[in-house]
């Protein structure tokens, strides 16, 4: 891998500013980065949020704790440590909740202890978010009355053969919905899961 040249950057630089200034990224990629670090820090405890985990990345970079693979994208290589740095921050958060459970042997005792309730209601940016989301699917689903069937049933929870029968589809156009979902999604930039 090629040294790169040391910059001046100011003291208050942020790791994201600083690969700007080394030219690692350019501002299209990083606008990529903020979109990837969004969904990548849904579901993370509230203390984490996806500015943080754009920057712990690109201090990791930075820092030479992680290195890019010779010729893969630096977008690509930074959507990878998001996922890694939260991969990491779920394993730390469920040590930490379990380890409050898991009492040795020699030394159980009648004390109380001390657990912090979460709340299980998302934060008012979260639940914007997908209210976002939420519409956007409608509005890109309006004229397709069997796919807005087979997105509130499987947002009910329900198998693909209770979504048919509640629906009256057969296999096939039940197959078929579920690639033009995919279709459009794909094509508006969306990824879906397989299923």
């Amino acid at each position: 891998m090629p040294q790169r040249q040391p910059v001046e950057v100011g003291a208050a630089a942020t790791p994201a500013e600083t690969a700007l200034a080394l030219k690692l990224v350019s501002q299209t990629d990083l606008l990529r980065l903020k979109t990837i670090a969004r969904v990548h820090a849904r579901g993370l405890p509230a203390d984490v949020g996806w500015a943080d985990l754009l920057q712990e990345a690109f201090a990791r970079v930075l820092d030479g704790s992680r290195h890019q693979p010779e010729g893969l994208p630096m977008v690509v290589f930074l959507a990878g440590v998001m996922r890694s740095l939260k991969t990491e921050h779920w394993r730390r958060l469920i040590r930490e909740s379990s380890s409050w459970r898991t009492i040795r042997i020699g030394q159980a005792s009648d004390a109380p202890i001390d657990v912090e309730p979460r709340d299980p209601a998302p934060d008012p940016e979260r639940a914007l978010m997908a209210l976002q989301e939420l519409a956007a699917i409608d509005r890109l689903f309006a004229l397709d009355a069997v796919v807005l069937l087979i997105i509130e049933g499987l947002g009910e929870g329900l198998s693909a053969d209770q979504i048919r029968t509640g629906a009256g589809l057969s296999k096939t156009e039940y197959d078929s919905a579920r690639r033009r979902i995919r279709r459009i999604l794909l094509r508006e930039g969306l990824t879906c899961r397989q299923s």
